[in-house]
């Protein structure tokens, strides 16, 4: 397994490590729902450097990334960021991402690190504008209702006025970092991107802080889950497309890019299904791959499905058919007919991701 530059914190914290595509992340800390309520409550620190990084600068480096995303980069403007995705020919999410406008000609992307060697040569193949800064690259995320206070504190006076889904490039103690109000747990919250050297100097601060604890993949998960955020791999994969995977409000059908011929005969057909939240009516919970039927007839299949901590249910996500994805229809679920109800997005409404930020 590769290793974060924050892997030998981890240690020192009591992390239980598991092996995260290829990767050594710590599972959970002092346990999966402590973890989950604090971030709710407070703020939580989270290593995600595992991620992928680009950075891609100039106009024609710009314009080849653009007709490789289902975005439309023209219209982000400056220090904001936008959800798209990267397609296969036939249509298929090779993976989801973000890109951040940091100056007229330059980007930042983001992307997962399940399919980063088929990603990198996309974006950077025949691109000489493009870089892929992953492997240099660290990325800590602060995360709950006391994250501004907590990044404040330690220095980024620049967070000051930063809105949701905005980004800026800052210098903290003489290191260039991209932080970001972005995050995949629902609530107020920042992504700090930095050298590597720098990680385990930023971790320690963040977790000597009142009110701030680590948290890993467990908690990540089922906070991602209560919000209706899908995981690249799991909710979606190249198997699927945008229209199946709750993304047909990202794609700029007006542009050219790699999939769009059979993604634009898959919605004239109209014949796919939708990826819809479920809940249960009880403490049980879905899970991955169960069978979803309706009068004993296949429907569907879960995606994601987890305890929500938040809402003493459970939660998840599932591929539908579209006659039966509509906010409160019942269903059942896995070898035992769990009863499922199809909800509106996102199930955990008390997120403050979009909240004011202040101390």
């Amino acid at each position: 397994m590769q290793k974060t530059p924050l892997y030998d914190e981890h240690l020192k914290l009591g992390g239980k490590i598991v092996d995260f595509n290829g990767w050594a992340l710590p599972l959970q800390f002092t346990g999966i729902v402590h973890e989950h309520q604090h971030t709710r409550a407070r703020a939580s620190i989270f290593d995600c450097s595992h991620m992928g990084e680009y950075r891609i600068k100039g106009q024609s480096a710009i314009e080849a990334y653009d007709r490789q995303v289902i975005s439309d980069t023209s219209k982000i403007p400056l220090g904001r960021c936008r959800y798209g995705a990267i397609l296969s020919e036939n249509g298929g999410i090779l993976d989801d991402l973000i890109t951040f406008r940091m100056a007229a000609d330059e980007l930042y992307v983001v992307t997962n690190a399940g399919p980063i060697a088929s990603v990198t040569d996309r974006i950077c193949g025949g691109n000489p504008g493009a870089e892929h800064v992953s492997y240099e690259t660290a990325k800590i995320d602060v995360q709950g209702p006391l994250a501004y206070r907590m990044v404040m504190a330690a220095g980024f006076k620049d967070v000051e006025g930063l809105k949701y889904f905005n980004s800026l490039w800052t210098t903290w103690r003489g290191h260039r970092v991209l932080l970001s109000r972005t995050g995949y747990t629902g609530e107020l919250g920042y992504e700090l991107f930095m050298d590597n050297d720098l990680a385990p100097t930023l971790w320690e601060l963040f977790c000597s802080m009142e009110d701030a604890a680590p948290a890993g993949l467990g908690a990540r998960d089922t906070l991602r889950t209560e919000v209706c955020y899908g995981l690249s791999g799991q909710d979606f994969d190249s198997t699927v497309t945008p229209l199946e995977s709750g993304m047909a409000a990202f794609i700029e059908w007006e542009t050219e890019f790699v999939g769009k011929e059979a993604l634009m005969a898959q919605r004239n057909r109209g014949d796919y299904r939708e990826l819809v939240a479920v809940k249960t009516l009880d403490r049980r919970a879905p899970r991955h791959e169960f069978n979803v039927t309706r009068d004993g007839v296949s429907v569907g299949v879960v995606t994601s499905g987890t305890f929500g901590p938040s809402l003493d249910h459970g939660v998840g996500l599932a591929r539908v058919d579209r006659n039966v994805s509509a906010p409160g229809t019942r269903l059942t679920a896995g070898p035992k007919g769990l009863p499922i109800e199809v909800c509106k997005i996102p199930i955990y409404t008390k997120g403050t991701c979009r909240a004011a930020a202040t101390a």
